[in-house]
């Protein structure tokens, strides 16, 4: 690496590490990076960890993977930043400096400077990115692992040639990068087929460097095969079924089903591939620009695809980022992933942030479009012209709030409103007092009271919690009871030795009902 790159990497990371800084604060302030119950609930799985009745990995769970609560472990063991969540916003802003300095590694290994940077810029100061990175959220981390992987997918492309050597070395780096992925969201596992199909069809192209390569192949298989393999080996350990995080209670295809009524039987997009492409492509535009400028970014990128794939085949392996695309396509039609936005029926918010998976694409690609126009137009006009569509899609975005953190507010602040009434009681509880509440709804009234969660009986300790169902009386001086959750089934079939003691509510929330054991 020469100096003056050294000093582009060095130059790019201060100034993403001081964005992501006052991006965190900025937010802090309007205390808005606990508005997602997600990001609650991923800093309650990494403090359950190491703080709860039942400690160690087992209490990782389902569903979600576990790559993120791990890296939350280190900056949640203080109770200060395990109480306001800043903690669990380190790794995410992390991920953010990676990944914005894996856009410009991109960019910059074929194209111009001035390409990366514009990749960097419309990257770097997206406004919901800026958000979600500020919170306990997985899509700044994913983002990270999925750019990387691009960069060492594209590194093996260029080099398979001429440098076959290298070319192995990259592919397992991206072997690496993709693992990591796949512990982070499931997208990660399609972009693991998706590499690993295209790298095979690279190295059948290529048979006569085949031996040579075929190292790099098979560790790539090897990481992500094995990364697979032991979450499938997990799930069967620790719950007797392997598919527990496809086809378990907790499942995005169970959550959907619970949430059918009969005045919405169905969501927009499913089993219709082509309606569930619309929403994933709308939503996508509404991370970048919301009114008349949404068409802009997106669809410029689109068109240097395009153009790329038939003037200019170098840069064909970074189509790799679009993978969103189909991937989100399946999940909306046939995954249970609805998606609703407020421009289109039934005018809500839920899902939105998954548009964001295409940022790094449209960063991508509307920097490649930039490179293609300098050559036909001074460069000082398409610098200027792409400056403006920049600034006018962002300024949209601002102006309006970005629709990620319009999403939190309004689907988080009555839930934020309910578990803050509830952690105002539970500080005045006895310091040594134990509990007995299903952590699954609301376990930031834990987190904002500054409660241990081993003083804490949950769901996640299952045989204690079984137990408990059916004695609820005898096991802890205190039960959290909401009226359709199985400790409210609890105290209705087994009221014995129970007294009310106090109930909390708010408009749109189901009342929180507080009993006391008198048998302790």
């Amino acid at each position: 690496m020469t100096a003056a790159a050294r000093r582009d990497y060095l130059l790019i990371t201060s100034i993403a590490t001081a964005i992501s800084v006052g991006a965190l604060i900025f937010f802090y302030h309007q205390g808005a990076i606990l508005l997602y119950g997600d990001a609650v609930a991923h800093i309650h799985i990494a403090r359950r960890v190491f703080d709860s009745r039942t400690p160690g990995l087992f209490q990782l769970g389902t569903v979600w993977l576990p790559l993120p609560h791990l890296l939350d472990i280190p900056f949640i063991v203080n109770d200060r930043l395990w109480q306001t969540g800043l903690g669990a916003s380190i790794p995410s802003m992390i991920a953010y400096v990676a990944g914005t300095v894996g856009i410009f590694r991109l960019v910059r290994s074929v194209a111009s400077p001035i390409a990366a940077w514009i990749a960097v810029v419309i990257y770097a100061l997206n406004p919901n990115l800026l958000y979600m990175q500020a919170t306990a959220m997985t899509e700044s981390l994913y983002m990270a692992c999925f750019i990387w992987s691009a960069v060492y997918f594209a590194e093996f492309v260029s080099k398979a040639r001429h440098d076959v050597a290298q070319a192995g070395k990259s592919l397992t780096k991206c072997g690496v990068m993709v693992s990591a992925a796949m512990l982070v969201r499931y997208d990660g596992w399609f972009l693991a087929a998706v590499i690993g199909a295209s790298a095979v069809f690279i190295l059948w192209r290529m048979r006569p460097n085949l031996p040579q390569l075929r190292r790099g192949l098979v560790n790539f298989i090897l990481f992500t095969g094995s990364v697979g393999a032991l979450f499938l080996l997990y799930n069967q350990v620790a719950f007797g079924n392997a598919l527990e995080f496809a086809n378990g209670p907790y499942s995005a295809r169970a959550i959907q089903e619970r949430s059918k009524t009969a005045s919405m039987p169905t969501y927009p997009g499913e089993n219709s591939p082509r309606d569930a492409t619309l929403q994933f492509l709308k939503i996508s535009r509404l991370n970048v620009a919301e009114g008349r400028l949404e068409f802009l970014l997106l669809n410029g990128a689109f068109i240097a695809l395009l153009a790329s794939l038939y003037f200019a085949r170098r840069y064909l392996s970074w189509a790799i980022l679009w993978t969103p695309l189909p991937f989100y396509m399946l999940c909306i039609a046939w995954g249970s992933v609805p998606v609703y936005h407020p421009e289109w029926w039934p005018f809500s918010y839920y899902n939105v942030r998954y548009g964001l998976q295409l940022l790094p694409a449209i960063a991508v690609f509307a920097a490649l479009g930039c490179e293609f126009l300098a050559n036909f137009l001074p460069t000082r006009y398409v610098v200027g012209a792409v400056a403006l569509v920049i600034a006018g899609s962002y300024f949209s975005v601002w102006q309006k709030t970005p629709i990620c953190l319009r999403e939190a507010q309004i689907n988080g602040r009555e839930r934020m409103a309910l578990e803050r009434q509830l952690a105002d009681i539970l500080k005045t509880l006895p310091p040594s007092a134990t509990l007995m509440m299903n952590c699954g709804a609301h376990p930031g009234s834990i987190q904002i009271a500054g409660i241990p969660l081993r003083r804490v009986l949950c769901e996640s300790s299952s045989r204690l919690w079984r137990v408990a169902l059916k004695r609820p009386a005898q096991l802890v001086d205190y039960i959290i009871a909401f009226p359709d959750d199985e400790v409210g089934h609890a105290v209705h079939n087994f009221p014995e030795g129970l007294e009310a003691v106090a109930t909390i509510g708010t408009p749109s929330q189901p009342k929180a009902l507080i009993y006391r054991s008198t048998r302790r």
